[in-house]
């Protein structure tokens, strides 16, 4: 006798690599069918703008080992399609990448070896909602962005006016230039000119150095602060 409830619509993932060795393996984690309740995990294989040309495709893998300028491309998929989802596969050991991909987008980050049921479970954690990794990165990421040393702590935080925090309060939810400019209802250049006031009052020349700078120096709210790394252990 048939279960009254059916298995949601199936899910299509984009897969962003360059060797077919590689395309095989992240292809071959979807041959698992899915769990009673599950939606159906579908793969789809192409170039960066194929995939951001269909609507219907919601989350990326993204191969770091083998996309060529593999970290423009996680910025492109921020511009363009702001509501994909981004599972990053890359190099461990890498605190300065993982942050960057975190920047760009991603919801989770696996190492190159990690296994296929590893990878495959990374995939499912990020389409139910939440965010990936593992702990020992997590703890990572996390010593990284607490840690102040001597001499920002001798630093004087600089005064930012409300909209400036409304800015990068944005800039540590990794919204995109083109998001943050949709929320806040105002264009994307002066988005642009106020992420670059921002960058002046911190000394921070990227994105990744100002989310640093932002939580090691309380530049927002300490409860803001702390629900961002929160945000990042718990999902």
């Amino acid at each position: 006798m048939k279960s009254g409830s059916a298995n949601p619509r199936p899910i299509r993932v984009g897969i962003l690599a360059v060797e077919p060795i590689r395309v095989a393996g992240l292809a071959s984690i979807f041959d698992q069918p899915a769990q009673p309740g599950q939606a159906q995990l579908v793969p789809v294989i192409g170039g960066v703008q194929e995939l951001l040309g269909s609507s219907s495709i919601e989350y990326f893998v993204v191969d770091l080992h083998s996309s060529e300028g593999s970290l423009q491309i996680l910025e492109t998929v921020r511009d363009t399609r702001p509501d994909v989802r981004l599972i990053v596969i890359g190099p461990e050991g890498d605190d300065e990448l993982v942050f960057k991909a975190i920047i760009g987008g991603a919801r989770a980050y696996l190492g190159l070896s990690a296994g296929p049921e590893i990878v495959r479970k990374a995939i499912e954690v990020v389409t139910s909602g939440s965010i990936w990794a593992p702990r020992q990165l997590l703890s990572r990421l996390i010593d990284r962005l607490l840690h102040v040393s001597p001499a920002m702590r001798a630093t004087p935080s600089p005064q930012l006016t409300p909209r400036e925090e409304q800015v990068l309060k944005l800039i540590m939810m990794a919204q995109s230039t083109r998001e943050i400019a949709r929320k806040l209802g105002i264009e994307q250049r002066t988005v642009k000119s106020y992420i670059a006031r921002l960058m002046r009052k911190t000394g921070a020349d990227n994105r990744i150095k100002l989310s640093v700078s932002a939580v090691s120096r309380s530049l927002l709210a300490e409860a803001r602060g702390k629900r961002t790394i929160a945000t990042l252990v718990s999902k």
